[in-house]
């Protein structure tokens, strides 16, 4: 059964359909735009959020599928609360990025790709985000810390998870 915020986010998401179908007659250039809508209003691509783009928008399911799928911003499963961005470039990864990529995974009981089960964390890749200076770094949500150790990185998703009681207390 759909809540009333999510019925509100899919009478959005049609609306804004609405507005692009009304601007042209070709709806699948505007595909990319809808499915950033999307996901920004949902926090993902729901295979149901797909078939109603495809349906609204008369848009093959499959074509939207693969548009979804080719590009490395859109994501197909619920991330979680707080986005944990590791740098892998070659800066981060010669300071030992590596070594705090195994760290954050052993931490958080997932690999890249996945939120743990609480659903506080999702763990991603990064090939660079611009602070090689103080390699290694990570980006959580929209924050850089830098001159990490598995010490340092530990006590950060410690900080995060305390935070998230204290809100879930108050």
């Amino acid at each position: 059964m759909q809540t009333s915020l999510e019925n509100g986010k899919i009478a959005a998401l049609k609306k804004y359909m609405g507005d692009v179908l009304e601007k042209t007659d070709r709806p699948e250039s505007y595909l990319i735009a809808v499915l950033h809508r999307a996901q920004n209003l949902f926090g993902y691509l729901s295979r149901e959020v797909m078939d109603e783009i495809a349906l609204t928008m008369n848009i093959p399911t499959s074509h939207i599928w693969g548009v979804a799928t080719f590009y490395h911003y859109f994501k197909l499963k619920p991330q979680g609360k707080h986005s944990i961005a590791i740098c892998l470039g070659t800066a981060c990864y010669v300071k030992g990025a590596g070594e705090i990529l195994r760290t954050v995974e052993k931490e958080l009981g997932i690999v890249i790709g996945e939120t743990t089960e609480d659903g506080l964390f999702s763990l991603h890749e990064a090939r660079c985000l611009g602070a090689c200076g103080l390699a290694p770094v990570v980006m959580v949500d929209d924050k850089i810390y830098g001159e990490l150790t598995n010490q340092k990185i530990i006590e950060i998703i410690s900080d995060y998870r305390k935070r998230d009681r204290k809100s879930k207390e108050g």
